[in-house]
């Protein structure tokens, strides 16, 4: 390539990568100088009415944690095991099954939130955060379950039958060696769970009825303002970051995995 054409090609990279980054980060920005202001001046007011926000900050991080933690673990556990079967056995109906479990993506989950809500109330899982979780796991299945197939397909048969000629068992080849081989689809699947079950609202508002059982997402969209009817903005943009901090900590600590897990599950097959 000449010299013309690289500085083109190079200018070209850097005004995209530019425009996209302030197209991204404008948002977050805007919100934390927002959450950091309060009657023209900086002033933390902000982040102390939504640490004192009716049952109190606390509480609805601890409820957003119960959820994150049982959906991320439910759905890991779930479509490790389905994804194991399906990338690595053949079994009849197979194809038919995978499809089947694929087909729950073509499904609006907002449309059959109603229909859970009374399923739950027949376990007795209504207003319940083990309820919740079980829902946000099924919603995180379809994808969980086809990234991983596609990791353990790409894994070498090779391997697994050195572990079980080492005396193996299929359990423990998949979770002494498989889960290693495929950690970064683990991670992918993981994070995307975290997100999902951490940024949540709508499930969250159809399926929780009491203020102590709120995620943050809910709180937080909830803060009223002092006259009736009126919703403490300031409150909420503080809200909004602090909902974020956990977020992108997260994606910058296992951004590596989380870029090798997209390419190798959810490009192939």
């Amino acid at each position: 390539m000449t010299g013309p054409r690289r500085a083109v090609s190079v200018g070209g990279y850097y005004v995209t990568a530019g425009a996209l980054a302030i197209l991204f980060l404008y948002p977050l920005v805007w919100s934390g100088w927002a959450s950091v202001h309060a009657g023209g001046r900086f002033s933390m007011e902000n982040y102390r009415s939504l640490f004192t926000y009716r049952d109190g900050i606390g509480t609805y991080l601890v409820n957003s944690m119960v959820v994150t933690g049982l959906t991320v673990a439910g759905t890991l556990a779930v479509s490790l095991l389905g994804g194991y079967a399906f990338g690595r056995f053949s079994f009849p109906g197979k194809n038919v099954l995978f499809l089947a479990t694929l087909a729950i993506l073509m499904v609006p989950y907002p449309t059959i939130l109603i229909p859970l809500y009374v399923f739950l109330g027949d376990l007795h899982l209504q207003n319940s955060l083990i309820g919740l979780s079980l829902v946000l796991v099924m919603f995180q299945l379809p994808f969980a379950t086809f990234m991983m197939r596609n990791a353990f397909e790409a894994v070498p048969q090779e391997l697994e039958d050195s572990a079980l000629v080492d005396g193996c068992g299929t359990f423990g080849a998949l979770m002494r060696v498989l889960v290693h081989a495929v950690r970064p689809a683990v991670v992918t699947v993981g994070l995307f769970a975290f997100l999902a079950a951490w940024n949540e609202f709508f499930a969250a508002l159809i399926l929780l009825n009491s203020s102590d059982k709120f995620t943050l997402p809910v709180a937080v969209v909830a803060m009223e303002g002092h006259s009736f009817g009126s919703i403490d903005y300031p409150t909420m943009q503080a809200g909004v970051v602090f909902m974020a901090i956990p977020c992108l900590v997260l994606f910058l600590i296992l951004q590596r995995s989380y870029v090798r897990g997209f390419m190798s599950g959810a490009l192939k097959g």
